[in-house]
């Protein structure tokens, strides 16, 4: 491993990555390991990303430094390698064959550092039929099962956002293969590829679902199952001012004090009664109805019924057990989430805010021992 010489905070501390700028699970992945502590260089390119949002907001680039490469020029490829040379970790999110065409393939990257962690983002992953095809999120957990498990019988399955293919089933498979890797590197002194599809991820998430449904105890259709919405103990009620609540009461101590406090007569029956469900539920539903969101998150509040009030994005840090926890944060004027998990000994914390393409060019030449990086070096005069 080597050592950064720039202060660090986290576990991560005196690991070195270079990301190859791109947009979505791949600069995401990236903050997860600055926020861990790593000394983050992103290698931007002339005219930025193409995405609709000012630099200085996309949090997703907090924790990291920038320098500008254009991978088209003559030197742009030896630029990079000479920032491989001296990293622990590689992330791009090219599709297949696209970082070969460039020059910073794998094969080029490990002749300079054989150490080197060379991790791939993609949708389609590095092979197969649909590697090289163009996708989104919501086409990558399309084929997987997992998007077709969302939503109510009879209706579409809602886009959730891009946090399950992009980010859950993305961001984070390519983290832990990444540092997985990582170790396998400092023990053996070998690096590798790590290819991180968000079809994998995504289809590797529904892995309890699917020993459920070999076994028999899971439907495969939507709103039919214990966790999908079909039960009427799991699941969102909308309340008297439109706004919702969530509960979770699967247990029978749950449940019990779930129905007490909503003011539902003695169903207990009716908890394992799937004939049942559809009468419960509509009991549940015009109870709900009486109240408003904030009403009912006082009758429940401090119980053990898992009932939760469903909050917007900028309602949630204002959540009196998130505000407690710092779950989320503000840094320069940005309110975000703070940098999670937590570690007792190594803490994290958003140390700088997005960086800006090309800012820290000299500190990272200096610091990386890359001059090549600086346009004097090389157009001496």
């Amino acid at each position: 491993m080597t050592t950064a010489r720039t202060p660090g905070h986290g576990p991560l501390t005196g690991v070195r990555v270079v990301e190859l700028a791109g947009i979505g699970p791949g600069p995401f992945a990236a903050m997860l390991l600055a926020d861990l502590g790593a000394d983050v260089v992103r290698v931007d390119r002339p005219g930025g990303p193409g995405l609709a949002i000012d630099p200085a907001y996309d949090v997703t680039n907090r924790n990291k430094r920038s320098v500008v490469v254009d991978l088209k020029s003559a030197d742009g490829p030896e630029r990079v390698l000479d920032l491989v040379a001296r990293a622990d970790v590689l992330v791009e999110g090219y599709r297949p064959g696209v970082a070969e065409r460039l020059g910073v393939g794998p094969e080029p990257c490990h002749a300079r550092n054989p150490r080197l962690v060379y991790g791939r983002m993609t949708g389609w992953g590095q092979d197969g039929p649909l590697a090289r095809s163009a996708g989104h999120d919501i086409a990558y957990i399309a084929p997987t099962g997992a998007l077709g498990m969302i939503g109510r019988p009879g209706q579409a399955p809602p886009a959730p956002a891009n946090l399950l293919g992009d980010y859950a089933g993305g961001s984070l498979y390519l983290v832990v293969g990444v540092l997985a890797a990582l170790h396998h590197a400092r023990v053996s002194g070998t690096g590798q590829v790590v290819d991180a599809a968000i079809v994998d991820g995504t289809a590797h998430l529904a892995t309890m679902i699917h020993g459920m449904l070999a076994a028999g105890g899971w439907q495969d259709r939507r709103g039919a199952n214990l966790l999908d919405g079909g039960c009427p103990y799991y699941g969102t009620y909308e309340t008297a001012d439109g706004r919702y609540m969530a509960v979770g009461a699967l247990e029978p101590q749950f449940y019990a004090e779930f129905l007490g406090l909503l003011g539902v007569g003695d169903r207990a029956d009716a908890r394992k009664d799937v004939t049942r469900w559809d009468e419960l539920r509509e009991e549940i539903a015009a109870r709900f109805k009486t109240r408003t969101r904030d009403e009912w998150t006082a009758v429940f509040d401090g119980s053990d019924a898992c009932v939760a009030p469903v909050l917007s994005l900028r309602e949630a840090p204002h959540h009196p057990h998130l505000a407690a926890r710092g779950t989320f944060t503000d840094h320069a004027g940005i309110t975000q989430p703070a940098p999670a998990p937590r570690f007792s000994a190594t803490p994290t914390s958003v140390r700088t805010g997005p960086a800006r393409p090309g800012a820290d060019t000299a500190d990272i030449a200096r610091e990386w021992d890359v001059p090549g990086l600086l346009p004097a070096s090389r157009n001496p005069q």
